[in-house]
C-alpha cells in the first residue's frame, strides 16, 4: 500500500520490464556473437574445401599439361594446403625422425629449378626435378628414403644443405612468432595489425573511395586512368606513412601483386592474397591465408 501511495510501485514494475528487456537483449547479442562464429567457422571450413579442390585441380593440370612430353612421367604423391592441427601433425610427424649420424637431408631450396643442390639430387635421384617445381621449399628426406617430402612454408630461410641425425625445423617458418607487423594493402583497401604471435595486439584501417570504372560520357579514358592512378598513388602514400608510424622489428606486407612492389624496401616480406571485405575482416583473412604451408610428397 505504501508503494502504491509513493509511486514506488509503477516504478518497481518499470524496473522490471526494463530488466526484462536488458536479458532480452543479452540473450540476443549472445545468440548473434555465436551466430558470428559460426559463419567464420564454416567460411573458414569452406576455405579449407576450396583449397583441397585447388590443390587436386593443380595436380591434375600439372599431369595434364606434362602428358605428351618426352620427359619421364614422375608426379607428386599428393599436394595439400596445410594449417593449424594438419600442420602440427605433419611437423611432428617429421620432427620424430631420428636416424644415425648424417642420416638426415633438410634443404631450403631457392625458386631456380636449375639450382636443385647436389645433395638433393643424388638423395632423390629421379624425383629432384619434384623439387623445383615445388620451389622455393624445404626437402626433407632420409638416407634410407623412408621419408621424401617438401614443405614450401611461409617464411622461408636462406637457402641451406645440411645432413644431421634429424630434420631441421624451426618453428618461425610455419607458425606467427614474437611480434612483429602485419599489413593488408590493397589499391582501395590498408589494414595493419601488430601481432604477438598469433593473438592481434593492436590495429588500424582506412579505406580510400577509388574510381572503379569510366563511364561514358565525361573526361576520357586516359584522363579517366590518370585520375585513378592518383587516386592510388595517394592511398599508398598514406599506407607508408601509417605504417612508418609503427616501430616493428619485422613486417609483413601482403595484399594485391599491383600493388606490393611499393613496399618491396619496407617490408621483410611480400605475399599477395585475395583477402577482401570490411578492412578487420579482410585483415583476419589474409592473416590465416598468408600463414598456411603447402606439403609436397615427393
Amino acid at each position: 500500500m505504501l508503494d502504491e501511495l509513493l509511486g514506488r510501485a509503477e516504478l518497481k514494475a518499470r524496473i522490471e520490464e526494463l530488466e526484462e528487456e536488458k536479458h532480452h537483449l543479452e540473450r540476443r547479442a549472445e545468440a548473434e556473437e555465436e551466430r558470428r562464429a559460426d559463419a567464420v567457422s564454416a567460411r573458414q571450413d569452406a576455405e579449407e574445401r576450396v583449397n583441397r579442390l585447388e590443390d587436386r585441380i593443380e595436380e591434375l593440370q600439372d599431369r595434364v599439361d606434362r602428358l605428351g612430353t618426352e620427359e619421364e612421367a614422375v608426379d607428386f604423391r599428393g599436394v595439400e594446403t596445410v594449417r593449424g592441427e594438419r600442420l602440427d601433425d605433419v611437423l611432428a610427424r617429421l620432427d620424430s625422425v631420428e636416424t644415425g649420424p648424417e642420416g638426415a637431408l633438410t634443404a631450403m631450396v631457392d625458386d631456380d629449378a636449375n639450382d636443385v643442390p647436389d645433395a638433393v639430387r643424388a638423395a632423390l635421384g629421379d624425383h629432384a626435378p619434384l623439387v623445383g617445381r615445388a620451389a622455393p621449399c624445404l626437402v626433407y628426406t632420409d638416407d634410407a628414403g623412408l621419408v621424401s617430402a617438401a614443405l614450401a612454408p611461409p617464411l622461408a630461410p636462406d637457402p641451406f644443405v645440411e645432413w644431421d641425425q634429424g630434420f631441421s625445423i624451426e618453428e618461425s617458418w610455419f607458425r606467427p612468432t614474437g611480434t612483429f607487423g602485419f599489413a593488408l594493402v590493397r589499391s582501395d583497401l590498408f589494414a595493419l595489425g601488430v601481432y604477438d604471435g598469433s593473438d592481434l595486439q593492436s590495429s588500424e584501417t582506412f579505406e580510400t573511395d577509388v574510381m572503379n570504372k569510366h563511364s561514358k560520357g565525361g573526361f576520357s579514358q586516359a584522363r579517366f586512368e590518370r585520375r585513378r592512378d592518383q587516386q592510388v598513388d595517394d592511398h599508398l602514400d598514406e599506407a607508408e606513412e601509417r605504417i612508418a608510424e609503427h616501430d616493428v622489428d619485422t613486417l609483413i606486407v601482403v595484399g594485391e601483386r599491383t600493388v606490393l612492389s611499393r613496399f618491396r624496401e619496407t617490408a621483410d616480406h611480400l605475399a599477395t592474397v585475395d583477402a577482401s571485405g570490411d578492412p578487420d575482416e579482410a585483415l583476419a583473412q589474409a592473416f590465416h591465408e598468408f600463414w598456411t604451408t603447402r606439403l609436397y610428397k615427393l
